[in-house]
């Protein structure tokens, strides 16, 4: 890889892409917030900076410039914050190699690449996906980052025993948005279960657990809360209904501000994106909760840039760091993992996010997944 922001062109088959899948970890079911994360970037303008000041970067944040030397980390991760290649390199001295694509181009190309690893970190918003590369072995274990210890109570519950991976966020994988054109707060879908109510037949939109990297994360919780049957037969019921499924989060919000649907499970990020755009569209925060995608950052078991990698994760960690991505980053809305970063002004501050065990997720990830493929109707 010898370009910037390399863009995956295919993803592969169901299979490869959850071949990692299997399960061990220390997530947290019904988790508790005030906040959430970053995921798919919205086709519309960027929301718009918080007014929070970002304080300056800590000590432990990463080595002095003339450290890094030049050496190049290779980091594959969702299209989002490319912003952090800049940031990292003027902090640090290192170079970054970023690999994009959406959640199931880069695992597929992790897959892919099993026997000859090519990436030193992955940042993505698909924690089950990356504890399957846990229990596969594919992860560097066993430490801790100097900043670590400044991470929330909410964000600690994430971290799997062996420590292989740290979050660096979490957000909404969908919260319910509705085009103000055709409903209004009172006649809108408000609750999970108003997805399969016949009088928003044909009307609602959702994005592809097995394309986008945060849309799992959103189906598996109400799976994991539900049981599996429960889960298919809850799903079965919205599809039935006449729910659009999309390839990815950006796919749907341009189907609904271009009418072809009036209401959504959608990203929380293209969401106020859309708002702060000026589309007319209201966002509503079920009462029982939206199942959040937690970003997580990993190192390659064998990577030869182990400094590097540590000073990557470590960085992601660093409150002044979490708080410019939400002021400037392209994917914004999000609840940071360490405590002294604050989320937008204009996020739901009541808001809840509920997370499925990691642990669970990554063992029933390959089935959830093949059993949309079967059911839903692109």
């Amino acid at each position: 890889m010898n370009t910037r922001n390399t863009k995956i062109l295919a993803a592969a088959a169901l299979l490869g892409l959850t071949a990692v899948a299997s399960a061990c970890g220390n997530s947290n079911n019904n988790a508790n917030s005030n906040g959430a994360a970053s995921p798919e970037p919205s086709p519309s303008a960027s929301a718009p900076a918080s007014e929070s000041a970002s304080p300056s970067p800590s000590e432990s944040a990463s080595p002095s410039a003339a450290s890094g030397n030049g050496e190049t980390l290779t980091v594959y991760l969702n299209d989002f914050d490319e912003i952090i290649k800049p940031m990292f390199e003027e902090a640090t001295g290192y170079k970054l190699e970023l690999v994009t694509g959406n959640g199931a181009e880069i695992m597929s190309r992790i897959e892919a690449e099993k026997g000859n690893p090519h990436w030193d970190v992955v940042w993505m918003d698909a924690m089950p996906s990356i504890e399957g590369l846990n229990k596969a072995g594919q992860l560097l274990d066993g430490y801790t980052p100097d900043n670590a210890e400044k991470l929330t109570d909410f964000a600690k519950q994430f971290v799997p025993a062996n420590q292989a991976y740290y979050p660096t966020g979490a957000h909404a994988a969908s919260v319910i948005v509705y085009n103000t054109k055709e409903f209004d707060e009172a006649s809108a879908p408000k609750t999970w279960k108003d997805l399969a109510d016949p009088k928003f037949k044909g009307a609602i939109g959702m994005a592809d657990p097995a394309v986008a990297a945060p849309a799992y994360p959103f189906v598996s919780w109400f799976f994991q809360d539900q049981g599996m049957d429960g889960g298919k037969s809850y799903f079965e019921s919205v599809l039935k209904n006449g729910a659009h499924v999309y390839p990815k989060n950006p796919n749907v919000a341009s189907a609904l501000t271009g009418g072809e649907i009036k209401a959504a499970a959608l990203q929380e990020s293209n969401a106020y994106s859309l708002k702060n755009g000026g589309e007319p569209i209201g966002i509503i925060w079920p009462e029982e909760g939206a199942p959040a995608s937690v970003r997580v950052a990993a190192i390659q078991k064998d990577t030869k840039h182990a400094d590097a990698a540590k000073a990557f994760v470590n960085f992601l960690l660093d409150p002044a760091i979490q708080q410019q991505l939400i002021d400037q980053g392209e994917e914004s809305y999000f609840e940071p993992s360490v405590t002294g970063a604050t989320p937008k002004a204009d996020r739901e501050p009541n808001a809840k996010l509920v997370a499925a065990e990691a642990s669970w997720a990554s063992e029933h990830e390959a089935e959830i997944k093949q059993w949309f493929a079967d059911n839903s109707v692109k």
